[in-house]
């Protein structure tokens, strides 16, 4: 049974492998950006267990900033994405547009909210 298991998780891996190498370069290099966001956000929380978090607006601001950031990468790949057949009609430079507007107001709100 083991071994079962073992060469299950080893097709599924590598059938994950061969459709992401079919990604487009653009939707892997947002994945590269959510991925660099969320890493952040994890620092910042294990930073904030080992030193503290003594002004703690200012770590869910920096947290919330993260994560805003990435849910919004979610929404530019899902609007970029040709296989999506919702946002067909949607021009990428929309998308993108959509995405800096959407980015400046989160980190507008996150200014704020730091005082």
């Amino acid at each position: 049974m083991a071994r079962s298991t073992g060469k299950d998780a080893q097709a599924l891996f590598h059938s994950l492998r061969s459709a992401y190498a079919a990604t487009p370069t653009t939707l892997k290099i947002i994945d590269l950006y959510m991925g660099f966001a969320v890493f952040t956000a994890l620092i910042q929380v294990v930073y904030m267990a080992i030193v503290g978090s003594f002004p703690f607006n200012s770590f869910l601001s920096e947290v919330l900033s993260c994560v805003g950031t990435a849910i919004l990468a979610v929404c530019l790949r899902i609007q970029v994405n040709k296989d999506n057949k919702e946002f067909k009609d949607l021009p990428p430079e929309r998308a993108f547009a959509d995405f800096v507007l959407c980015n400046l107001v989160l980190h507008l709100v996150i200014m704020n909210f730091l005082g």
